[in-house]
């Protein structure tokens, strides 16, 4: 009876009065019982609480946290990055700032620095022949480097790109070229218009079909010479054809609250494509088809004065 009692008191904890019995000895009869004074001590109160073990099925689930994009990006549909500037360069080593003017090659630059001090004063309007080209700094003319992209307001966007060097920008800042439908698909914003800023062409709203053209003051010919380091430096009476980045205010394609910049117009901006194809628009070109504007016409390894790189990311 005392076995069958101390069976119902404990059952939930699964002891009995039986832990000292090996299997085949018979049950202590009524007179062989430990005396009561001997017997074990009482259970405690059916009201103490009774410590529960930790394992994960204990606790409520927790959604795993919304990747976000890098400070100096924006979030696309949930699903990638893009740079909210324009692309400057620096040394992917020191830091040190690359002159937005020059190829980011030292060997091509210094090449081109050497012919544009001769053809600088052969070609183009007189007052124009006057017009020292913009200075190379000392440790990018002396030893080799590698570009990286960073994306910062107010800055001169990098020019004179070619694609394969675009590309190692984005690669040296842990990102990489866009692809066209990301590209455009950001360009058009939440709205998915066909400008930054709405359906139809605005003049002035972004930094595009400006009224003059650089290599047209500079050489008097909009056709040649655009590789002349002094293009991106051109003035249309008091103010610079190229603008820093986010200067043009109404020219941002909207995302989430957040904002891309110059997404059209400013300069041209590489995309991955091994065969060549530069999107947007640059300040002078006389172009009214918004995030659908392209350029197809030069290989990849092209370089010049409106080419430059906006770069993306996975989540």
């Amino acid at each position: 009876m005392n076995r069958l009692v101390r069976i119902v008191l404990f059952g939930s904890l699964l002891v009995t009065a039986c832990d000292d019995e090996k299997p085949g000895d018979a049950p202590p009869s009524a007179s062989a019982a430990a005396p009561a004074s001997a017997a074990a001590p009482a259970p405690a109160s059916a009201s103490a609480p009774v410590a529960l073990p930790e394992r994960p099925d204990d606790f409520a689930l927790v959604e795993p946290a919304t990747p976000t994009c890098p400070p100096e990006m924006v979030r696309v549909k949930k699903s990638y990055c893009v740079d909210r500037y324009e692309a400057s360069l620096v040394d992917v080593e020191t830091g040190q700032e690359l002159s937005p003017y020059y190829v980011p090659s030292r060997k091509q630059a210094l090449s081109i620095q050497k012919l544009w001090e001769q053809e600088r004063l052969a070609v183009g309007p007189v007052e124009a022949r006057t017009i020292e080209l913009p200075p190379l700094p000392p440790w990018q003319s002396q030893r080799n480097f590698e570009p990286k992209a960073v994306s910062k307001k107010s800055r001169i966007p990098q020019g004179y790109l070619t694609g394969p060097l675009a590309a190692l920008a984005c690669k040296n800042a842990g990102k990489r070229l866009c692809s066209l439908a990301e590209w455009q698909t950001a360009c058009r914003g939440e709205d998915e218009r066909d400008f930054p800023y709405g359906d139809t062409y605005e003049p002035g709203k972004c930094n595009i079909f400006r009224e003059a053209h650089p290599a047209g003051l500079l050489h008097g010919n909009p056709s040649i010479g655009h590789s002349d380091p002094r293009l991106n430096t051109v003035k249309a009476g008091d103010k610079p054809l190229l603008r820093r980045t986010g200067e043009t205010r109404a020219c941002v394609s909207r995302w989430e609250g957040d904002g891309i910049a110059d997404m059209v117009g400013n300069i041209d901006e590489w995309i991955d494509d091994p065969e060549g194809t530069f999107v947007g628009g640059f300040y002078a070109r006389s172009k009214k088809d918004g995030c659908a504007s392209m350029v197809r016409a030069h290989p990849f390894d092209y370089f010049d004065y409106s080419t430059g790189v906006r770069c993306c990311k996975d989540l």
